[in-house]
């Protein structure tokens, strides 16, 4: 049998219409969303009678580094406010929903078609949770919480999601307490509680064929609250934490950095660490280490209130530590290049939260707007600087403008293509950030392209996706103007 003759070599034919396609595929490659932006996530609990509005939160929120935030139902007023703010939303099924939801297909749908649709796309919508804590919960045998029933909900929400195409823009998950662990020390022979492990082994599968990540609730602050004889205050604080600028070097009594040894060699500086080594070795003993399952610390943070070691001293170390963590874009010592997700907890301090008085004060922000103690949450060029929920109220900086910016934790290789593109053919006039103008100080990358984004968004009719820019664009409603900078607006 004679073989067919080979196809003839791929001829490139140069037409006049070239350089316009060339555009736009440039155009497409910059423009297109993508997610590869690391942040800062915070849980948004609403259990108090004096906290400011969602409209005012999602105002307050766009000046910061936080650009995830975690609630615990489907609030619609809280939906509509984070429209088209940039910022990522993870809504969540009530423990209570969860049976129903599991029955079928059906009643996930109707629930995803009330409470999530209407929202979309304006609202970005990244996770539902399907409960908290459900495998844990307090009253677990008195509410007949049936484990299979958390599976089966999992998983008719995912097929509601898989039916109206949003499999791949929306993950299911479950977020759960260090409880579910038999034990966790050593990290490295750490296992899941044996009555849980068959639902475990399900809810893993699921996590593994769908790409959603393990949410873990990790809070070093319970550990050394019941054992202060036994645990080191400064190893709970995150004193060693990876990003924080801590160099481990030997352990315990003699003046070093305190740290844990675990037989397997890995030494641990901080408590979170080991705490997420420790769910990693429980998901690789059900035989998922060869499966990509993420962990994400769905909750952590420090109370400033109730108990002695709960102050506002010991939660401004833990949270300014927690955030520079997440900042940090490195893991842990079992997997040190692998980023973790991390939301603090929370935003608010809760008065009408169930539980004793550190329960209530686990907030950064006070239900007034003050901040309980100083972190840093401030994102330079996101906003105006120092904006606060006083500002916010009384009007300051507010009106029908509206401005594109860079993400703060935009990468910067990414910013430069803007830059260039803005600047070129996107036709951007940027003489103002040359070295001879107005907003060429301060000489960073990321405040020279929030500038050329902002121009172009400007000259296109402000749509948002005008302000995407492969992800690394911010619609904000406060002006970054700045010194002689004057940036744009219709």
């Amino acid at each position: 049998m004679v073989p067919p003759p080979p196809p003839p070599p791929l001829q490139l034919c140069f037409t006049p219409q070239l350089p316009v396609l060339l555009l736009f595929l440039f155009l497409l490659l910059i423009l297109s969303p993508s997610r590869n932006v690391a942040g800062v996530g915070i849980n948004y609990g609403t259990l108090g009678n004096n906290l400011p509005s969602p409209k005012k939160v999602a105002q307050l929120l766009q000046s910061t580094i936080i650009d995830k935030v975690k609630i615990y139902d489907t609030n619609p007023e809280i939906l509509e406010a984070f429209g088209n703010t940039g910022i990522d939303l993870i809504v969540a099924v009530e423990n209570y929903h969860v049976s129903n939801i599991s029955t079928d297909t059906a009643s996930a749908d109707e629930w995803l078609s009330t409470r999530v649709l209407p929202f979309l796309p304006a609202t970005s919508i990244v996770a539902i949770v399907v409960g908290n804590e459900y495998l844990t919960a307090d009253g677990y045998q008195m509410m007949k919480m049936n484990p299979k029933a958390l599976v089966q909900a999992m998983q008719n929400m995912h097929a509601a999601l898989l039916t109206r195409g949003l499999e791949r823009k929306i993950k299911v998950t479950t977020p759960h307490s260090m409880a579910v662990l038999a034990s966790s020390f050593p990290p490295s022979a750490s296992t899941f509680a044996p009555d849980i492990t068959p639902t475990m082994t399900s809810i893993l599968a699921f996590l593994a064929d769908t790409g959603a990540p393990f949410m873990v609730n990790a809070y070093p602050y319970f550990a050394y609250r019941d054992n202060p004889s036994s645990v080191n205050l400064e190893y709970a604080l995150l004193g060693g934490s990876a990003g924080v600028g801590i160099n481990a070097s030997s352990s315990g009594s003699g003046g070093g950095l305190y740290a844990v040894h675990d037989p397997k060699g890995y030494v641990y500086t901080n408590m979170l660490d080991a705490q997420i080594d420790a769910v990693r070795t429980a998901i690789n003993g059900l035989g998922f280490g060869n499966r990509s399952i993420k962990i994400t610390v769905s909750e952590s943070g420090w109370p400033s209130k109730g108990d002695s070691a709960a102050t506002p001293e010991n939660a401004k170390t833990y949270n300014t530590r927690l955030i520079e963590r997440a900042q940090s874009n490195k893991g842990t010592p079992m997997r040190p290049k692998e980023n973790i997700e991390v939301f603090v907890f929370a935003l608010f301090n809760e008065n009408k939260k169930e539980g004793g008085v550190s329960e209530r004060n686990f907030g950064i922000f006070n239900g007034d707007g003050s901040k309980v103690y100083q972190v840093d949450l401030s994102c330079q060029f996101c906003s105006d600087d120092g904006m606060t929920f006083e500002k916010i109220s009384s009007g300051v900086s507010r009106g029908p403008s509206v401005w594109c910016v860079a993400k703060p934790h935009a990468d910067e290789k990414v910013l430069q293509s803007v830059l260039d593109f803005c600047c070129g053919p996107g036709g951007v006039d940027c003489r103002e950030i040359d070295r001879s103008g107005g907003c060429f100080e301060p000489e960073k990358l990321h405040a020279h392209a929030s500038y050329a984004m902002n121009a172009y968004y400007q000259m296109h009719g402000r749509n948002y996706w005008n302000c995407d820019f492969k992800g690394t664009g911010l619609v904000t409603f406060s002006d970054p103007s700045y010194g002689t900078c004057r940036y744009s607006q219709q």
